[in-house]
């Protein structure tokens, strides 16, 4: 394979998408974003930048990846960051905002990787980061119930995509965050944004996993900015 390694980041307008996109381009990665309102970052190198109009319910993720790899012939790793929380009960919900929710949340990342596969097995250590939350570990309040059914199913999406591209060289992490320094977290809590993970810490994280080597896979990566029982 020729050039430079290539990532694939869903939701990288803002927020953690965007940190991760920082993160990459500082560590030399050619990218992908996939924007609602696709915009050039200030930070990002116009050669080893593709900008994609991603609409996480549009399925357009097959389309997405042939575009990158008609501009950069290889992808590398894939950090599937886009998603979204409407904070009800899961007795108070209805079935469409459950159905919204794992389009975006659950449904969106399979196929985006789907797509991605054999491009991904090709380098020999294609890596998966899949956004999940620590609400895909533990239902912490009622509102919180039915956005951690679609997290849950998150975690078992990374597990999944583990058991099958293991052998193969794919590793994939489930990244599990309580509240981060984002307009989704600002929206749920009155904690002070100074409590709150940073979105750059997140970004820390994700490229650390994505350069173990193929003999230090870790499935679940958890953060959390306050303490718990557990976590």
């Amino acid at each position: 394979m020729t050039g430079q390694p290539t990532a694939l980041i869903s939701g990288a307008n803002r927020g953690i998408g965007a940190a991760v996109a920082r993160r990459l381009a500082q560590d030399g990665w050619a990218l992908s974003l996939g924007m609602r309102d696709p915009v050039l970052p200030d930070f990002a190198d116009p050669d080893r930048t593709h900008l994609f109009a991603y609409d996480a319910t549009a399925k357009s993720e097959a389309a997405w990846v042939a575009e990158t790899m008609a501009r950069f012939g290889r992808i590398d790793a894939i950090v599937a960051n886009a998603g979204i929380m409407i904070p009800k009960s899961v007795i108070e919900a209805e079935d469409d905002e459950l159905d919204t929710m794992l389009a975006v949340n659950v449904k969106a990342p399979r196929r985006l990787v789907k797509a991605a596969f054999e491009p991904l097995a090709e380098s020999g250590r294609g890596r998966v980061i899949i956004l999940a939350s620590l609400s895909g570990k533990r239902v912490k309040s009622e509102k919180s119930g039915l956005y951690a059914m679609t997290k849950f199913a998150a975690v078992a999406l990374a597990h999944g995509i583990r058991q099958a591209g293991y052998h193969r060289g794919i590793r994939a992490t489930a990244v599990c965050p309580s509240f981060v320094a984002t307009d989704m977290a600002r929206a749920l809590t009155d904690r002070d944004e100074a409590s709150l993970t940073d979105p750059s810490e997140l970004a820390d994280v994700i490229a650390m996993l994505i350069g173990l080597s193929n003999t230090a896979s870790v499935a679940e990566f958890a953060v959390n900015c306050q303490l718990e029982e557990q976590y």
